[in-house]
């Protein structure tokens, strides 16, 4: 009965061992700005290629320059708006953003003022400091850096496939808004088109 007993115990420890070694999957750090493509999905590749479109037909326009011309050299302050997903896919749509957000700050035309979101913290902050920091380093309240232009913008697709066949068509278009006078002051528009074909199974 204990040699049974041993040799039942052995086995379960074989089967949980080999079962672990079938879960373990190979892990291998690759170059992110390497171009991986497998579902044919939007992916990093797609959000870097439309940022980095956007941002040159964004910079290159005349908008900045001719508000700067028009304000004593003053460059222009944007705030990030809405960015929408109009997919049928999990898109993380504020990669894209915060490179357009930096390629903005980087260039010293135009400056970002902090979302609706991020400001929360920020005012909280504020609002903590007129209580508990000395009166020397209290920051002033009723500051804020208002903003001129409010970017805005979808992501659409079209998917057409017939078989194991499909294109996947990818349409990001942004906007700046003049707050003022809710004029379009710049429109920037970039396509992706993909051609994915599905591997036969084999039997």
């Amino acid at each position: 009965m204990r040699v049974l007993h041993v040799l039942r115990f052995l086995t379960l420890g074989v089967a949980v061992i080999s079962g672990a070694a079938c879960s373990i999957k190979r892990v291998s750090r690759i170059d992110p700005a390497a171009v991986t493509d497998l579902s044919g999905n939007w992916n990093d590749v797609d959000s870097r290629l439309v940022a980095s479109e956007l941002i040159n037909q964004s910079l290159t326009a005349p908008w900045a320059r001719q508000y700067a011309d028009a304000h004593g050299g003053t460059a222009p302050t944007v705030i990030i708006g809405d960015v929408r997903n109009r997919t049928y896919e999990h898109v993380a749509i504020g990669t894209f953003v915060k490179d357009l957000e930096r390629a903005y700050v980087n260039s010293g035309v135009v400056r970002i003022v902090a979302s609706k979101e991020e400001r929360g913290g920020v005012r909280d902050e504020r609002a903590d400091q007129q209580s508990n920091a000395a009166p020397e380093t209290r920051v002033r309240i009723a500051r804020e850096q208002g903003a001129q232009y409010m970017l805005q913008g979808d992501l659409e697709e079209i998917i057409d496939g017939a078989g194991r066949e499909q294109v996947r068509y990818y349409q990001v278009d942004v906007s700046l808004v003049d707050l003022e006078s809710n004029a379009k002051i710049w429109v920037g528009q970039h396509k992706i088109k993909k051609y994915v074909q599905r591997r036969r199974l084999t039997p």
